[in-house]
This record gives structure tokens, sequence and C-alpha cells, in this order.
């Protein structure tokens, strides 16, 4: 325990960035990560002590701190707009490399791997997003677009765009994505109304849906496998 002590009088296998060099990334604790990110803390607390103290005020999810904005960052002390700044970055950098595909050209047959394919898109949002997955005839991704953002209690999805985009795409089977901030995984009616009516125009235009998959940060619900389509 160093509690008030400089992070500089500490045993070198105890510093952060000295740590990381001697052991590696994956030894290090979350809050002696962020540590290294904001490189020093205030008058009274070590850059890993005060690190700490930002893990414990959103209960040590690192989901809960990406979605902090940058003023509420600056609340803490020792937290100036650069240091918050630095924090936000990072962590965005996070998010993007969880975007990147492993698999190129991923096919989809199961409802995990519409979640897998996209909770870097929708993880950690404040508000509702409507996504498209568009699908080739063996189920392959040909492509995902955004189609519409809303706020904390819904979006918009426009029938007409979603079928025009697919056509162009020439795709054979859509999937409809979207996410819940409130963390509900209950379709709401406007979801169920919505989803029914993409199914009818998918069967009259030939472009099926083949599932409508709701998302939040602990989970996902998914149409088909509800036996909802």
């Amino acid at each position: 325990m160093h509690y008030n002590t400089s992070i500089k009088t500490w045993a070198e296998e105890d510093r952060p960035r000295e740590k990381l060099l001697l052991k590696g990334r994956s030894v290090l604790s979350e809050s002696e990560l962020i540590a290294i990110i904001i490189g020093s803390g205030n008058t009274s607390k070590s850059a890993v002590d005060l690190s700490r103290e930002i893990l414990r005020s959103v209960d040590q999810s690192l989901s809960k701190l990406a979605k902090l904005s940058i003023e509420e960052l600056m609340r803490f002390n020792g937290i100036g707009e650069a240091k918050a700044i630095s924090i936000a970055a990072s962590l965005e950098l996070g998010r993007r490399k969880r975007k990147e595909s492993p698999v190129k050209d991923p096919i989809i047959s199961t409802s995990q791997n519409v979640y897998d394919l996209m909770i870097p898109y929708f993880e950690d949002l404040s508000h509702e997003e409507f996504w498209v997955i568009f699908l080739s005839q063996s189920n392959g991704v040909l492509s995902q677009s955004c189609l519409s953002k809303g706020g904390v209690s819904g979006t918009v999805a426009d029938p007409k765009m979603i079928f025009k985009m697919a056509i162009e795409k020439l795709a054979s089977s859509i999937i409809l994505c979207h996410n819940h901030p409130s963390g509900s995984l209950k379709p709401s009616q406007e979801d169920n109304k919505l989803t029914q009516q993409l199914i009818n125009t998918g069967k009259i235009i030939g472009i099926p849906i083949l599932d409508h998959v709701i998302f939040t940060n602990s989970g996902f619900y998914s149409f088909v496998d509800k036996e909802m389509i």
C-alpha cells in the first residue's frame, strides 16, 4: 500500500511504467494502467491512488468509466482537461480495436455471431442507434451500416431506406440491430411493430429479415431465439 506516497519513491518494480517494462502489460491492474495514462496524481494522492478513486466511483467498471464525459472526469481532484481527454481517448482506442474483425468476410449463422460482430459498435453508448447487417446468399457479411441515431429512449428506422440500401448492396437478406441504453432487453411495442412491418415488406421484395437483435452492455435479445420471427 503506497497511499499518499509519490510513485517516484516506490521500489522500481512497483512503479506502473517500470512494472510494465519488466513484467509486461498483462500484470498491471486497471488502476495502474490508468495511472500510466494520467501520469501524475494530486497533492495528496499518487496517480495510482487517484486512479483507484476514479474506478471506485464507477464500481470498478471500465464500461461505466467509458461513459463518463470529459466534464465528469474533471470533477476528480487532479484530473484536468488534458488528463480527462487522455483517459477518454485511450478507452475509445480500445473500443475501436474491438471493431476490427479477426475474420475477413464473417459468416452469420447464429445470434451469437451477430452479437460478436456488432457489440463493439454498441457498447458504452448513452444513446440509441439502429444498424442493419447486409448479407450475401451464403449469409456472409457484405457490410453493416448505421441507419439512424437517437436519444436515450429511441431512434427512427426508415423501411424505405433500409430496403433501398439492401437493393443497392445486392443483399440477399438483412439483420436488424439496435441498442437499449436503459439496459432493458425487453423489446418495446415500437420494436415489435417495426420488426413485423419490415418482415412483411421483406417478403414482398424478396429480401427476408433473418433476425432483429437488441443490444445492451450485459447481453442481447434475439427475435429469432425467442421465436418472434
